[in-house]
This record gives structure tokens, C-alpha cells and sequence, in this order.
């Protein structure tokens, strides 16, 4: 697994503090929707994405403006690490009309800006798959520059569009990075308990296509090597894969007390936010913390402030 000590000391810190702020941010909503939760001000299904916000931001960052994302659905973290409106974000979250999708749905994701490359997510765990292997295929027979991201989770690398979509994909060339974040659960299965094999990463082998694993606590790391998988594909040599070992901090969902999981499995946990502070000029951190905090608490309060969708939005 890439380490931390083959990090670029020179990494542009325009960049890492944007990263921060989008983390900062993420982060914010866990809080807000934690909150909203036990005092009723949000009523649907949140499935926390707490403590795996850095392979979430580290991965955006290294994408292109012409590049498609079928996003994660855990927390926010996809669409605030790639520079989606923090309001709409909310919004949608909500279920309130400024939301990206107007009110259709609420609680578990249903975020889309077809301007960042935010397509979206299909109706079940695995479609990240074959939707992300089409919009590549069409990228492909189209000529579009850019690649296509099927963002999923250890538990999604057991279901058979996993392997169905890289039947096809690699013989083809589609321009398709798997981006897994492997958290360890797949609800309440262990990964280990499931999985014949160590790694998710380790699977590229079977399909003769390289497959890379990465500490997912660190968001620079994340960068660094979604930036050169993504530089390998554009480059016309196929698909690849790109394993995020990351931490679950929370439940499958909001409620989810985790009673499963064993009492020492959090002992050698690092906060990505943490870790992140630390390739940051010291100078800088507290600055982009209060911004970052000062526009979240703006757009949580006008994404309140919106208007939950009439009846008829169903047939809009």
C-alpha cells in the first residue's frame, strides 16, 4: 500500500488548502445531520460518511473538468470534495426544491451537476458499474476527452456487475477507473469474512489490468494515485482499479449503533482531517477552517429555508 513517506514534499498548497476547505466542509454536514437527526429537523434515511472524507476529497482533486463521476453514496462527501453548491447539496438531503433535483427525494443521495461531471447513482448498490462502464463506452464511440469514475464500497465489489462490467471494459479500453472505498463493512459483514481475497485492489490481476491500494485517510495519497491512475487510462490503456482502505466511523446508517464490530478496531484510527492539517502551512489552517464553517452555516440555513416540492413534482 502507497505510505504516507511517498508523498511529493512539493505538493501545491493551492491545492492541498482546497482540499482542506472541502474536507472542513464535509465534515460540517456529518455534524449538521447528526444533529438534525436527534431533534427531528431531518427525518430520512443518512448513511454517515464520518472519517472517510479523505478518499473522497484526495480523489475529486485529481479529476479533470471533463471527467464523469458516478459517485459514493456514503455522507456528502463525493459532491462537496468535487465543488457542488453546498446549498444544493443540502437541499437535496432535505428534500427541499433548491436542491439539485428539486425536491425528488430526501436522505439517501440524490445530488446531480451535470456541469462538475456529477451524473449521479442508479437505484441499487452495483449500478455504479454498468452506468459508469456506459458513460465510458460512450465517452469512447463519442470521442470526449476525460475519464469516467465508478465510486463504490467493499460490500458493492461483491456483486456481479463488478466483474460483468470489466468483462467488457477491458477488452474494450473503456477510459473507467474503480474507485472503491473499503471500509471494512459491508453493513454489518466483515470484508474479510466475505472476500477471497485480502484486498479488492489485488482482483486487477484477474482482468490483466493494474490495481492499486492506497491509505484512504490520506487525501493527498488518495491524489496522488487517482491522479496517476487517471493519467494511465487517458492514456488509452484501458481501465484500472484504485482501493481506498479508509474507516467507517459510524453505523451503516444514522442509528446503526455498530454492536458488530469488535472493541479494538478503532485503535490504530487517524482522523483524515487531522492528517490532511499536516501538509497544510500551519498559518493557513485556521483561516480556511472559519470559511469554511462561515459557508456552511450559510447554506444549511438557506437550504432550510426552502420549500419541500409540491405533489405533482412526481410526474416532473
Amino acid at each position: 500500500m502507497v505510505s504516507q513517506e511517498q508523498a511529493r514534499p512539493d505538493i501545491d498548497q493551492s491545492l492541498v488548502q482546497t482540499m482542506l476547505y472541502r474536507l472542513v466542509v464535509a465534515r460540517g454536514i456529518e455534524d449538521l445531520f447528526e444533529k438534525w437527526t436527534k431533534d427531528g429537523t431531518f427525518a430520512g434515511w443518512w448513511h454517515p460518511g464520518r472519517g472517510q472524507e479523505g478518499a473522497a476529497v484526495g480523489a475529486m482533486a485529481a479529476l479533470n473538468a471533463d471527467d464523469q463521476i458516478m459517485w459514493y453514496h456514503r455522507g456528502a462527501n463525493w459532491p462537496i470534495a468535487r465543488g457542488m453548491n453546498v446549498e444544493s447539496v443540502i437541499a437535496d438531503l432535505l428534500g427541499r426544491v433548491n436542491g439539485s433535483t428539486h425536491g425528488k427525494g430526501g436522505g439517501a443521495p440524490h445530488f446531480v451537476d451535470l456541469d462538475l461531471g456529477l451524473i449521479g447513482s442508479g437505484g441499487t448498490l452495483g449500478t455504479a458499474h454498468v452506468l459508469g462502464g456506459g458513460l465510458a463506452l460512450a465517452k469512447q464511440v463519442l470521442g470526449k476527452p476525460g475519464i469516467v469514475v465508478a465510486g463504490f464500497g467493499d460490500g458493492t465489489a461483491a456483486r456481479g456487475t463488478f466483474h460483468e462490467t470489466l468483462m467488457q471494459a477491458v477488452p474494450w479500453k473503456l477510459p473507467l477507473l474503480y474507485f472503491c472505498e473499503n471500509n471494512g463493512w459491508a453493513v454489518s459483514t466483515a470484508f474479510a469474512a466475505t472476500s477471497p481475497t485480502a484486498t479488492v485492489a489485488e482482483r486487477a490481476a484477474a482482468y490483466g489490468i493494474p490495481g492499486v491500494r492506497v491509505d484512504g485517510q490520506d487525501a493527498v495519497l488518495v491524489y496522488q494515485a487517482v491522479k496517476q491512475a487517471r493519467e494511465y487510462i487517458e492514456a488509452g490503456n484501458g481501465p484500472m482499479i484504485v482501493e481506498a482502505a479508509t474507516y467507517r466511523v459510524g453505523g451503516h446508517f444514522y442509528g446503526d449503533v455498530g454492536a458488530y464490530r469488535p472493541a479494538d478496531e478503532f485503535g490504530g484510527y487517524r482522523d483524515p482531517l487531522d492528517v490532511l492539517k499536516r501538509y497544510v502551512s500551519e498559518p493557513a489552517v485556521d483561516a480556511i477552517e472559519a470559511a469554511a464553517r462561515a459557508e456552511l452555516a450559510s447554506a444549511a440555513e438557506k437550504a432550510l429555508a426552502g420549500a419541500f416540492p409540491d405533489r405533482d413534482v412526481i410526474f416532473k
